[in-house]
């Protein structure tokens, strides 16, 4: 796990995060809910390893929309799985592009961005604007949301 920022650790501290908590039993219960997830057409969605590791250290983590960020306002995030269950093709699609297999962790927000982790464990967010990178590690990408940092928007070539 690498170290967050201290003004990011202590936002996730005050939703109520942990650091010293990991909760394996959820994270087993939400990859078996996202790997038992299938379209009308049978396709599922993969879980990959960086998945299981966000579910069980910072799985239920939820911080509101803010007025002030860095570059951008933080449209705020939840960290839970099941809401993007029904993102199957969107990541099949987008994993594509990026030359990764992807699963849902959790979305932006309120509903209007799908946050993914890929199997190298970077992290992206799917909106209606578009695409983007939040960073190589859970931790870069929760420093990127929690501060309102402008996050690249992914190319057409899976670059950033």
């Amino acid at each position: 796990m690498k170290p967050l920022p201290r003004d990011v650790e202590a936002a996730l501290r005050a939703a109520g995060w942990d650091p010293e908590v990991r909760d394996d039993a959820r994270a087993r219960r939400w990859t078996l809910d996202v790997a038992a997830y299938a379209t009308p057409d049978g396709r599922m969605h993969t879980v990959v390893p960086a998945a299981v590791e966000v579910f069980a250290r910072y799985g239920g983590v939820e911080l509101p929309p803010s007025d002030e960020g860095r570059d951008v306002a933080p449209a705020g995030f939840r960290l839970d799985p099941t809401r993007g269950l029904a993102s199957v093709a969107t990541l099949i699609a987008f994993g594509g592009i990026v030359h990764s297999k992807l699963t849902p962790i959790g979305d932006e927000g309120a509903g209007t961005g799908l946050l993914a982790v890929d199997g190298d464990g970077r992290v992206f967010v799917l909106d209606h604007t578009g695409e983007w990178f939040l960073g190589d590690t859970i931790e870069d990408a929760l420093t990127t949301l929690v501060l309102g940092l402008q996050p690249p928007r992914v190319r057409r070539d899976g670059t950033w």
